[in-house]
């Protein structure tokens, strides 16, 4: 591997650092990418073993690391779920620890997350939780994963009234991105990963949201070049972020949740699995951008703009017959978001293109507003 194939991201977190590695064909580099990880951390091993977590939707690339950790001696086994949402669930993870104890896992064998986010998400709380801790290794497969879940240590599933709220922080040993995985990826799913690059753009660099707007034609063939910018610029940003705020306890990285107040109740409404992560989070980027325009906080230009570029990519702007959902079902589902205190609503909102803040005790008759000129059910 060339330093001109492949860019290094580090994630300076003290003794819980790790790099994000992202280039071509890593896939079949994985265990000599992987072992000085797991040395650095754990201390060299004989007999290395790895627990590999995938869904349908990719178990060749599964097999491909399986291959290649093989090849070096360690013992693998695959588990594998159903795609989407509904996998993020207590019942799968009780199967996934059943398969943990039938492999005879010790507290050195590394679950290795094949996958988008839910495979991630699932992985890390797999091994966050299966004997008090285990090592684990991020492989996403998705450009949503890439930039957002695969990122930060934050792992979990869903609850049947919230999205992501039986969780923990759970660090992996390293990240690797291999971008070919993008030559298979549905355009639904590779348009839908693109929500979370614009956030980037939105709340921490206008820079990065102008070369966004610039490279749409780049951007709609999968250019090579500006794929790999772009990932890398968007992992730099989040990992600036959770280096200052690992444990959301400063109110920094709730930063990185601009839209996702507005995303996580439509989830829930409208059934987890009808929209991917990134519709939603570009449809809640529109609602919250609508809001802060409600308090004063910007003009409507910086709606228009960031409308513009999620429309330009192909991502939606509103929930399909959004009127079938009510304004009060969704006020309920906001108050379970890990941002409320007391009941009081607070969502992250811009001022400026580049800067969000987090804004407390919202008046929910403006939230109101917003969700009803959406055309949701007053």
């Amino acid at each position: 591997m060339s330093n001109q194939e492949t860019s290094h991201v580090p994630v300076n977190l003290g003794d819980r650092s790790y790099e994000i590695l992202i280039g071509q064909g890593l896939l079949k580099q994985t265990a000599e990418i992987i072992h000085p990880w797991l040395v650095a951390k754990a201390g060299e091993r004989e007999h290395p073993s790895a627990f590999l977590v995938t869904d349908q939707n990719v178990t060749s690339y599964a097999e491909a690391v399986s291959q290649s950790l093989e090849s070096q001696g360690w013992r693998t086994t695959t588990f594998t779920m159903e795609p989407g949402e509904t996998s993020k669930s207590i019942e799968v993870i009780s199967k996934a620890w059943d398969s943990l104890v039938e492999f005879r896992a010790d507290r050195r064998t590394v679950v290795i997350a094949i996958g988008g986010g839910v495979v991630g998400d699932s992985a890390g709380f797999m091994a966050a939780t299966f004997n008090r801790g285990l090592p684990f290794v991020q492989i996403p497969t998705t450009l949503l994963a890439d930039v957002d879940s695969s990122v930060g240590g934050k792992v979990g599933i869903n609850h049947p009234q919230a999205k992501n709220l039986i969780g923990a922080f759970h660090q992996p040993l390293g990240v690797l991105i291999d971008t070919q995985t993008f030559k298979t990826l549905p355009d639904r799913e590779y348009k839908a990963g693109w929500a979370e690059v614009i956030k980037y753009g939105v709340i921490l660099d206008e820079e990065f949201f102008a070369f966004l707007e610039q490279n749409i034609g780049p951007i709609q063939q999968r250019e090579e070049t500006v794929l790999r910018a772009a990932i890398s610029r968007s992992c730099e940003l989040k990992a600036q972020v959770v280096e200052q705020d690992e444990y959301e306890r400063t109110g920094l990285r709730a930063v990185l949740n601009y839209g996702h107040t507005y995303c996580h109740a439509f989830e829930a409404l409208t059934g987890y699995g009808e929209l991917l992560h990134g519709e939603a989070v570009s449809i809640g980027i529109v609602y919250a951008s609508r809001l802060a325009e409600k308090m004063g906080r910007i003009e409507q230009q910086l709606t228009d703009q960031q409308i513009g570029l999620l429309d330009a990519v192909g991502l939606p702007l509103n929930v399909t017959s959004p009127e079938r959902i009510s304004v009060e079902e969704i006020i309920g589902r906001m108050k379970l978001d890990k941002k409320t205190v007391g009941g009081k609503l607070r969502f992250v909102l811009p001022t400026r293109l580049g800067h969000v803040e987090l804004v407390e005790d919202v008046p929910e008759e403006l939230v109101r507003e917003t969700l009803i000129e959406g055309g949701f059910k007053s």
